[in-house]
């Protein structure tokens, strides 16, 4: 199967963080978000959504080999990243996976075991990441049948409503432990997840 582009959201406002960046945290010595590029390179070519330069998250980027999309009305909430790497893809592209980059238990073994069960000759038109005990969470892939659905989606709802209008054509694989769901969006749970990890 040729490569299953990679869309990379990171043009939020970190709105919850107190005034730090998210994204920018590091974890072992790199910010989450250089971290969640080079695993998510690791998978495929990735093309990420990045709020317009200058902007510290686009040299927490450079050298990784990616493609850099601006989100000038990244205000608008996660759907203004969607629309603008989605309208990025390559014609060709038989579909697409949307991965978060405030996801830091992800592995790059557990992006390409997703892309691992998609099956363009099954029903499916989703297939997403699930913790161990089935909850659905990320990464998500979208056969290219739903483009045009993603494309149309505006506010800060994500693509959630595409997987659910599609839930009874949606594989789910479960990945370890809470990967597929644990994300950072507070001062307080970073400590948390800090505090956990040692």
């Amino acid at each position: 199967m040729d490569k299953i582009p990679i869309l990379l959201l990171a043009a939020g406002q970190s709105r919850r963080m107190g005034g730090d960046d998210k994204l920018m945290q590091e974890i072992d010595g790199e910010p989450l978000l250089r971290r969640s590029a080079r695993i998510a390179r690791a998978a495929g070519p990735v093309i990420a959504a990045l709020p317009p330069s200058p902007h510290p998250r686009h040299a927490a980027l450079a050298g990784l080999g990616l493609e850099i999309v601006e989100v000038p009305d990244a205000a608008e909430g996660m759907n203004a990243s969607l629309r603008r790497a989605v309208a990025a893809l390559p014609e060709d592209a038989p579909a697409a996976m949307v991965l978060l980059a405030d996801l830091p238990d992800l592995t790059a073994q557990d992006l390409s075991h997703v892309l691992a069960t998609i099956d363009f000759s099954s029903k499916n038109l989703v297939w997403r990441g699930a913790t161990e005990d089935g909850r659905p969470g990320h990464p998500v892939v979208f056969h290219k049948a739903l483009f045009p659905e993603l494309l149309a989606l505006t506010g800060d709802g994500g693509a959630q409503s595409v997987a659910q209008t599609y839930k009874d054509r949606q594989m789910l694989v479960l990945l370890p432990g809470q990967n597929a769901r644990t994300d950072l969006d507070t001062p307080e749970a970073w400590a948390d997840w800090r505090a956990k990890r040692q």
